[in-house]
């Protein structure tokens, strides 16, 4: 997850585990105008013009908890090259593991252990709650294009190509000697 600890989070959902039943538990989260614009000032955006979330928490052994779903935006950003206002989609899924602290150290031995890419370390539940809007936050944050541009944006830099025959060695090779030509023995 992203450590956004100076910053308030904008978008809050919290999940006490506890009363999470054993079949476990499905959420639809819609962020409101004051979550959206909040997102917008934290990351730099234009605007957030819709953000949507579902997620499905499921307990497992030993106090874990899986958390999938999927986070989908709408955003405002300014194309890199034209400076024109764009709309971006985000569709973003996730797919974690939350496990009490103390289990994180040895999770995270096995996570290494496995095959590259196979599993993620657990991340820690604090306080006996996952904050769903925090999760959402950060796949929506992770899910942007920090070089946004139009389908059709094309740079134009202003400069042409250099001419190949145009380099500081070009007056020297036109002082260039010659080979001379083999002269034909005249004939008697």
């Amino acid at each position: 997850m992203i450590n956004r600890q100076d910053r308030p989070d904008p978008w809050r959902s919290p999940v006490v585990l506890a009363q999470i039943p054993e079949r476990g538990l499905h959420r639809e989260l819609d962020a409101d105008e004051a979550q959206r614009k909040a997102m917008a000032e934290v990351a730099g955006l234009r605007e957030v013009l819709s953000a949507r979330a579902s997620f499905d928490v499921t307990p497992k052994s030993g106090g874990r908890f899986q958390v999938s779903g999927v986070v989908r935006a709408r955003i405002g950003q300014t194309c890199v090259v034209t400076l024109d206002p764009i709309e971006t989609e985000i569709d973003e899924e996730i797919d974690l593991t939350f496990a009490p602290p103390e289990q994180i150290p040895a999770l995270s031995a096995l996570a290494d252990d496995a095959a590259e890419g196979e599993s993620d370390p657990p991340e820690p539940i604090e306080g006996g709650i996952i904050d769903l809007g925090r999760l959402a936050t950060d796949a929506l944050f992770l899910g942007i294009d920090p070089y946004p541009r139009k389908p059709d944006a094309v740079f134009h830099h202003g400069v042409t190509p250099p001419d190949p025959e145009d380099h500081p060695f070009a007056a020297l090779k036109a002082l260039q000697v010659k080979p001379k030509a083999k002269r034909k023995p005249k004939r008697k």
